[in-house]
């Protein structure tokens, strides 16, 4: 019924695999806040065992267990997913609560020296490599997330923590159009802003490059390789101008035809831990380089 990695499961079913899996959603409170509240958010809630199963299918190498996958794509669990993020989206449009408490008790304590900020890629990393987000290092992505997204939380998760430096990562999801179309000056402006906000707190920067991707299976529509070459270009052009270290994990992750590396990711979009190895690989001599590892 089902082919033996990721990439065959997800030609057959063009699902969302792991954006509306990651949002820490609680699923008991009954009681929303409305309007300005002291408490604006819902209790957070434990990674299901369905999202734990996914992150280590996008991860460990080797055949995909069938039954995680009939559940996964039920219409039950489609639909409470469905129902979870646009309840999500509407009550906190950039996930300003998946961090909130987080956030709050680092402020009582010595700041992190750096803070990694980004999409899933970045959410994903520190379930990947939980020795690399320890002894001050921090990870803040959200799975699925776009660039304006990042922007209104970026004071909030990066910049009131008073890191070192502040790693950024986004981008492929501004492609996919997950918050709606937009236009890459949208992008761009949105980067330019978050490097303004951090270097007015006198917070370094290190940027990365959007990951290389053929094929984003919640868009299949759409060919998402000519831009990422466009605004990793830009990207490059952008940091070198800046005088900020930019991480080049595309070059380093894509085949020739600019997909990513079947040994590198089970999906096409996320890496696996071979492909977190390398990305771990070219960040820490720049990160290095700047004193923060």
């Amino acid at each position: 019924m089902f082919g033996n990695t990721l990439r065959d499961i997800i030609d057959k079913t063009n699902v969302l695999f792991l954006t509306c899996e990651m949002s820490n959603i609680s699923e008991t409170d009954s009681i929303q806040p409305v309007g300005m509240s002291e408490q604006p958010c819902p209790p957070p809630a434990a990674r299901s065992p369905m999202q734990v199963a996914i992150v280590q299918a996008l991860l460990q190498p080797g055949p995909i267990d069938p039954a995680l996958i009939v559940e996964f794509l039920s219409p039950a669990a489609v639909e409470a997913r469905q129902e979870a993020e646009t309840e999500q989206k509407l009550r906190d449009w950039a996930n300003l609560c998946k961090y909130r408490s987080e956030n709050a008790a680092l402020a009582q304590g010595t700041p992190p020296r750096l803070v990694f900020i980004g999409d899933s890629i970045t959410e994903i990393w520190r379930h990947a490599d939980p020795e690399l987000f320890s002894n001050g290092v921090v990870g803040r992505g959200i799975s699925g997330q776009t660039s304006p997204q990042m922007l209104v939380r970026f004071y909030a998760d990066a910049v009131v923590l008073r890191p070192r430096v502040i790693h950024m990562l986004t981008g492929g999801n501004d492609i996919a159009g997950n918050t709606g179309p937009s236009h890459s000056d949208d992008y761009k402006n949105n980067i330019r802003s978050m490097v303004t906000l951090a270097r007015a707190h006198g917070i370094g920067l290190a940027i990365g490059s959007i990951c290389p991707s053929s094929r984003l299976y919640w868009r299949p529509q759409i060919e998402p390789r000519p831009m990422i070459r466009l605004l990793n270009e830009w990207l490059r052009d952008f940091t070198g101008g800046e005088g900020i270290p930019f991480i080049d994990y595309n070059s380093a992750l894509a085949a020739e035809d600019g997909s990513f590396r079947a040994d590198l990711s089970n999906d096409g979009v996320h890496p696996n831990l071979a492909g977190y190895r390398v990305m771990r690989g070219l960040a820490e001599p720049v990160l290095a380089e700047l004193g923060v590892l």
